[in-house]
């Protein structure tokens, strides 16, 4: 295990929303250093979500993000002989890490069309509470209410 946690890198928000949320989201696309092609994935499909839904793109990327993400999870815990699924309040930085990873991997699963379609399309699935990556939310906080008896676990 590790001896210290890593310290938090400085994120450089985005060159047209300037924005770190938009950042990091680019930042999870991104496969093999290639950071011009999922600047212009992500930059088309807020454009597009955009167009679509008639408003500003910074506010349907932080409603989709809002809405996606977990407030309670599960954390497995050891006691005794036995492993027990805790619920835990989720923080707010690992919120918006799973609410990119869900919305990302439920664009990736959407069949046909471009990339940045499908990622507008889920984004726009995500601000309306619909779509896989709500799902997965749902699905995490029904597995958090039905070991609700294993709080007293915290770990």
């Amino acid at each position: 295990m590790r001896r210290t946690k890593p310290e938090k890198r400085e994120l450089i928000p985005d060159v047209r929303y300037n924005s770190t949320v938009v950042q990091n989201l680019i930042h999870h696309i991104m496969r093999r250093g290639k950071m011009s092609l999922a600047t212009r994935l992500v930059y088309d499909a807020l454009d597009m979500a955009s167009q679509k839904s008639g408003r500003p793109a910074m506010d349907i990327l932080e409603q989709a993000l809002k809405n996606v993400g977990p407030v309670m999870e599960v954390r497995p815990r050891r006691v005794g002989g036995a492993t027990y699924q805790v619920p835990l309040e989720v923080p707010s930085s690992r919120r918006m890490t799973l609410a990119m990873r869900w919305i990302i991997n439920a664009a990736k699963a959407r069949s046909g069309k471009s990339f940045s379609e499908k990622l507008a399309a889920e984004l726009l699935d995500a601000l309306n509470n619909q779509g896989a990556a709500v799902r997965k939310r749902e699905e995490t906080h029904k597995m958090a209410e039905a070991n609700r008896a294993f709080s007293h676990y915290r770990v």
